[in-house]
Parts: C-alpha cells; structure tokens; sequence
C-alpha cells in the first residue's frame, strides 16, 4: 500500500466554552497564513467552561509567532503521526493491527476519508513510540 507517513508538530491552545471562543484563535491564526489540515477542538471534563483546539500544521516564523500570541503552545506531551494513502475498505483496522502487534498504544486516533485518499492522525505517549509507528507504517 502506497502511504505517506510522517511526524507532524501539534500545537494546542486553551479556548473559552463560549460561542467565538474557537473562532478568535482560527481567525488569528488564518490572518497570520496558516493553512491547517487538521483541527481538533472539545471540551475540557476537567475545566468547566473551557476547551481545548489542537491544530497542525504551522510553518514558519510568522505562523508560530502568531500561534503564540494567541496562547498555543507545541503540545510537547502529544507525539503525532500523519498518515495518508488510498482509501479501502478496512485500511484503519489493517494499520492499527500492524501497531498493536508492535506493542504500540495509540493516544488518540482520527480518520477521514476525502474523495479516493484517506487521512490519519495518531497520538502517541512518547516521541519512541511516534518514530517506532513511522517506522511500522512505512513498511506496511
């Protein structure tokens, strides 16, 4: 199976539970060029009234900077891997069966299919455990 597969950086950022609390960020960072392929947002058990967004890619000085300025921060603790191939049926099952055989535990998992092509992201607890995936991934 033909697939990209490669670390990305998430950047993460606290937002207010509020109607705009997501927009102030997406608009900041949107005025700075960011062009993001993935954005996750929710609500936070442990914060009433807050939620969190988690945003990749940011390239460049002027988009960190803004990124910054907004309240995001490199989620250090969050090791990502995007993968991008082919779409088939049972292709998730068949890539999370590769990492489970390895002894990988997966963080966080999204998917979407978008025409013939799908896309993954996976979190991983440790920056090993990221490169261990690419590794894994690439051979499938």
């Amino acid at each position: 199976m033909e697939m990209i597969v490669e670390r990305v950086n998430v950047w993460a950022a606290s937002i207010r539970d509020e109607a705009g609390g997501l927009r102030q960020l997406l608009a900041g960072l949107r005025d700075a060029g960011a062009d993001l392929d993935f954005i996750l947002a929710r609500r936070t058990a442990e914060k009433p009234g807050m939620g969190v967004v988690f945003v990749t890619p940011l390239r460049g000085d002027v988009e960190i900077a803004a990124a910054t300025n907004l309240g995001f921060n490199l989620a250090s603790s969050v090791h990502s891997v995007r993968i991008e191939g082919d779409n088939k049926p049972g292709v998730a099952a068949e890539l999370t069966e590769k990492l489970a055989a390895a002894g990988i535990s997966l963080r966080g998992f999204s998917t979407a299919v978008i025409g013939p092509r799908f896309i993954i992201y996976i979190g991983l607890d440790s920056s090993e455990d990221a490169d261990k995936a690419v590794e894994i991934l690439q051979e499938a």
